[in-house]
């Protein structure tokens, strides 16, 4: 079969707007499930062993859902004309390498180990991996870049503005 070369098509905003209420409803599926696990054997199966710890993290992983969940309501959010067509699908959920992407990751993240610290509490000390992969990506796309840069060339400076600098600093310096 021969690859297709060319321009890579684009969504529109129909599309666009389809797959995010299908991507929406898919993590919500996802939110509800951990939940339901976790509640089911950590509150009711083993309710006599549940501690400060089981609530505390019960909280903070609701607070990470809410958090992440409707900040990609947000970013997809249509928007309707007054009879109702569509005018903007809102941002594409399932965009590459978009914050959509680090979000759904948060999610998933955080439903896989609370559903694995139905076993034992101590998975939840992997959720040190979220601010981990945070700080490595602030230091690839910002900090690094920024601390490693060649400093800019002065190429633009006519020879008689060099030389005007260059007495400047000779007048300085005696």
């Amino acid at each position: 079969m021969a690859l297709k070369t060319g321009k890579v098509g684009t969504k529109g905003k129909k599309q666009i707007y389809e797959e995010n209420k299908e991507t929406l409803k898919f993590y919500l599926r996802i939110i509800l499930g951990a939940n339901a696990i976790y509640g089911a054997v950590n509150l009711f199966l083993f309710y006599s062993s549940v501690t400060f710890w089981t609530w505390g993290l019960l909280a903070f992983a609701l607070v990470v859902y809410s958090f992440s969940y409707r900040w990609m309501q947000g970013m997809a959010h249509p928007v309707f004309s007054p009879d109702n067509a569509l005018l903007d699908g809102g941002i594409d959920l399932n965009m590459e390498q978009g914050m959509a992407e680090h979000l759904k990751d948060v999610i998933l993240l955080t439903a896989i180990l609370q559903v694995l610290s139905c076993l034992s509490m101590y998975f939840w000390y992997l959720w040190l991996l979220a601010p981990g992969r945070a700080m490595y990506l602030l230091w690839v796309n910002f900090l690094g870049p920024w601390f490693t840069a060649e400093p800019p060339t002065n190429q633009d400076i006519s020879e008689k503005k060099q030389r005007r600098q260059e007495r400047r600093q000779i007048r300085k310096m005696q």
